[in-house]
């Protein structure tokens, strides 16, 4: 067996992704059973993941797009809003699930070495999975409504990496510190729920008023939000300084939530 050298921590102390790349099977295992619990004595198992955004996107056409009449730019409110919650869950969903992650395998982190970072991460896979569920509805629905969202379609995956890496990275930062701080796992899903809404996601940026515009322009998810529907929908596309800002915002997010995990790992066993 190959000796594990220690090194002193640098300044910009980033997890060692070389031996994060040599666990990919711990994080792959790590993955599967999140997905096994999950779903485990359910009677539908995961159709679960196609009916929860398909009704919250009902929900959302019968209070945004018949009671407020609010515009979507000409596409059907259902498969408007449906769109936007596709790439929220993404975000959403490792978010909440990493935050936690750590305290839930407490037994783990403090008695068996290997890359701490795993566990937080391994959120990725129930995550993804339940993204390729929800996407297959979607692209049903995109034939039933004959939307074509034309070659914008290719940077899907750019908008979808990037929604990944804006919850990976805050993720992170939120797992460690909910390890010395429990009050994380009180406020998140407030801030989630604040986020949900203050993110046009239900909603298009038309219907904002004009002085208020600016402050929805400061919310990088709404930049996520424009640039995926213009990849899904085919609606027009984002300013450049949206796609510029939600490349730039989420890689600094991921190294930022990365640096301050790998600078917390070093106490979780003395506090968890």
């Amino acid at each position: 067996m190959e000796p594990r050298i220690i090194r002193p921590p640098g300044r910009l102390d980033f997890p060692p992704v070389r031996e994060l790349w040599d666990s990919w099977e711990v994080l792959y295992q790590f993955g599967r059973r999140d997905v096994l619990l999950r779903y485990r004595q359910t009677a539908i198992g995961v159709l679960w993941v196609v009916i929860q955004p398909l009704v919250a996107a009902g929900v959302f056409a019968i209070v945004f797009g018949q009671v407020a009449q609010l515009p979507t730019g000409g596409t059907p409110y259902l498969l408007f809003s449906l769109s936007g919650l596709l790439i929220w869950n993404v975000f959403s969903g490792i978010l909440t699930r990493s935050s936690g992650s750590l305290v839930a395998n407490q037994g783990l982190v403090s008695k068996v070495y290997f890359p701490r970072a795993l566990i937080p991460l391994s959120t990725l896979l129930a995550v993804l999975l339940d993204f390729a569920v929800g996407s297959v509805l979607f692209v049903v629905l995109l034939f039933a409504y004959q939307v074509n969202p034309g070659w914008a379609i290719l940077t899907l995956p750019l908008w979808l990496v990037a929604g990944v890496a804006l919850g990976s990275g805050l993720g992170l930062a939120a797992s460690a510190i909910t390890v010395k701080y429990r009050d994380v796992s009180y406020a998140l899903p407030w801030i989630i729920q604040i986020l949900l809404y203050a993110t046009p996601i239900a909603y298009s940026l038309e219907a904002v008023p004009k002085d208020l515009l600016w402050l929805f322009n400061l919310n990088p998810l709404t930049w996520l939000l424009e640039g995926w529907r213009w990849a899904t929908l085919g609606q027009p596309a984002p300013p450049p300084w949206m796609m510029l800002g939600t490349a730039v915002v989420s890689i600094l997010v991921l190294a930022g939530g990365s640096l301050v995990f790998q600078k917390m790992e070093r106490g979780f066993a003395d506090v968890i």
